[in-house]
C-alpha cells in the first residue's frame, strides 16, 4: 500500500490571529481523547475540558494502544494523537476519517501547514513539530571552553573533555530505553548517515554502511552515559538534567521548557540551545523530525466526530499557544519562537528530514527496537545485528502482504 503524506512544514511558524476566550461553545456531547502524556498535550486536554464533558487520557505508550482503540467498533476514543509514524497503522486499518467537510466548517482559520493530507483528503491536523536537537548546559561549555558540537565526533570530543573535567557525573544523556526510544535514536543517526531502509520492492537495505557507522558512533556515545541507560526515557533524560547529573543531549523539544522552569529544574536559565549534530561534516542533523497532530476515529457518530474536533480546535487555540508558548514549537497562530525552540528552528533550517511516513516504516522500526539493545549489550556484533533487523522485517512484511511469502 502506497500513501502520499503532504505538509508544509515550518512556513510560517510566526504571525498571530486574536481567539476565543476559554470556550466558545458548550458541549453537549461526550469527548473521549487519548493524548502523548508530555507537557502541551497535557495542556491541550486541560483547555478541551473547558468545554465540558470532555475525558483525556494521557498515556507515554499511546502509541502502541491506538491502533487497536480505533479499531474497536464503536471506537474506545473519539479522537486521538498522531505522528509521522503511528498515523500509518491507521490509515492501513482505515480506522480515521477524513476531515475535509469539518475543516471547512470550523477549521477556516488553520494553517495550510496544519492540514495533514493523505492522498489528497485532510486526515490529520498539526498542532506543533517536535524533533530532537541539541540541550547543552551554557555554564559548562563556557567554563571548560568547549564549543558547541556541530558533527557527532565533536559530541565525543566535548564528552571526553567534560568527563575528564569531572564537572557532573555523566558528561552525555540520550534516549536509549530498549523500547521505540532506542529505535528513534537509531534512526536519528541513520538519517544523519543517509541510510536507506527498503529498496523500491520494499525488501530490506538497512545492512548497510550506513546501518554500520550508525550502530558504531552510538556504541562509542555509550562511554559517557549513565550505565543503565537501556532504561532512560525521555522523563529519565529530563531528570538527569534538572538534577545537574549530565552536561548535554540531543534532546526532545517537547521537554525543553521543563528544564529551565526554576520550580522543578536546578538548571533554570543554564540551558542553551543549538541545531542536532549531524553524523558527517557537512551532512544534514542526525535526526527525524515529526509533527504532532489529532486525528478522529471513524467508527463513531457524525455528531461525536464534530464535537470532537471543535473541542480539540478549542483547546489547541491562539489563547492557549500564546499562554504556553515556549512549552512546544507550535503550528498553531500566534506562536513566537522564543530561546528554547532556537534549537530546533536551527534543527529544520539546517534540512532535517521528516520521519517517513509509510507502510514499512513501523515494521522496520519494530525490528530496530528488538534488536539494537543486544548490541550495545555486546551480545550481537554489528553486522550480525543488521541481518537480524532485516530478517525480522521480511517476516512481518510478508505477513503484512508488502512482500510475497
Amino acid at each position: 500500500m502506497s500513501k502520499k503524506l503532504s505538509l508544509a512544514l515550518v512556513a510560517a511558524l510566526l504571525s498571530g490571529t486574536p481567539a476565543f476566550a476559554n470556550c466558545a461553545f458548550k458541549n453537549e456531547t461526550p469527548v473521549k481523547a487519548y493524548f502523548a502524556a508530555f507537557p502541551a498535550w497535557k495542556i491541550i486536554a486541560d483547555a478541551m475540558k473547558e468545554c465540558g464533558n470532555v475525558t483525556v487520557e494521557l498515556d507515554q505508550e499511546i502509541r502502541t494502544k491506538g491502533p487497536a482503540a480505533f479499531a474497536a467498533n464503536p471506537a474506545l476514543y473519539h479522537v486521538g494523537y498522531v505522528h509521522n509514524g503511528t498515523i500509518v497503522p491507521l490509515l492501513s486499518q482505515g480506522t480515521i476519517r477524513p476531515l475535509d467537510s469539518l475543516v471547512a466548517k470550523y477549521g477556516q482559520h488553520l494553517k495550510p501547514n496544519q492540514l495533514i493530507k493523505i492522498d489528497g483528503k485532510i486526515m490529520a491536523i498539526a498542532l506543533m513539530v517536535n524533533t530532537q536537537y541539541l540541550q547543552y548546559r551554557k555554564d559548562i561549555f563556557d567554563k571548560l571552553k568547549i564549543p558547541v558540537p556541530q558533527t557527532y565526533d565533536d559530541v565525543l570530543a566535548a564528552a571526553k573533555t567534560i568527563k575528564d573535567a569531572g564537572v557532573v557525573q555523566y558528561p552525555l544523556g540520550a534516549t536509549l530505553k530498549a523500547d521505540w526510544n532506542i529505535g528513534i535514536e537509531f534512526n536519528n543517526m541513520f538519517a544523519g548517515y543517509d541510510g536507506k531502509y527498503v529498496n523500491a520492492d520494499n525488501t530490506p537495505a538497512i545492512n548497510s554502511e550506513a546501518g554500520l557507522k550508525t550502530l558504531e558512533m552510538m556504541k562509542k556515545l555509550t562511554e559517557y552515559l549513565d550505565p543503565e541507560y537501556l532504561t532512560a526515557d525521555a522523563t529519565f533524560v529530563q531528570k538527569q538534567f534538572q538534577q545537574e547529573k549530565i552536561a548535554f543531549a540531543n534532546f526532545w523539544a517537547s521537554r525543553a521548557a521543563s528544564l529551565n522552569d526554576p520550580k522543578e529544574s536546578r538548571v533554570a536559565g543554564k540551558i542553551a540551545t543549538a541545531s542536532a549534530p549531524s553524523a558527517v561534516k557537512g551532512g544534514v542533523p542526525a535526526v527525524q523530525f515529526s509533527w504532532d497532530a489529532i486525528a478522529i476515529a471513524k467508527n463513531i457518530t457524525d455528531a461525536e466526530a464534530e464535537a470532537a474536533f471543535r473541542v480539540v480546535l478549542e483547546g489547541a487555540d491562539t489563547e492557549t499557544v500564546q499562554k504556553n508558548n515556549d512549552v512546544a514549537v507550535w503550528l498553531v497562530e500566534g506562536y513566537k519562537p522564543g530561546p528554547a525552540a532556537k534549537g530546533a528552528i536551527e534543527t529544520l533550517d539546517n534540512n532535517a528530514r521528516p520521519a517517513p511516513s509509510t507502510v514499512w516504516r513501523g515494521l522496520i522500526d519494530t525490528a530496530i527496537s528488538q534488536n539494537v539493545g543486544d548490541f550495545l549489550l555486546g551480545k550481537r556484533s554489528a553486522p550480525d545485528t543488521l541481518k537480524k533487523i532485516e530478517a525480522d522485517y521480511v517476516v512481518a512484511a510478508k505477513e503484512a502482504g508488502l512482500l510475497k511469502r
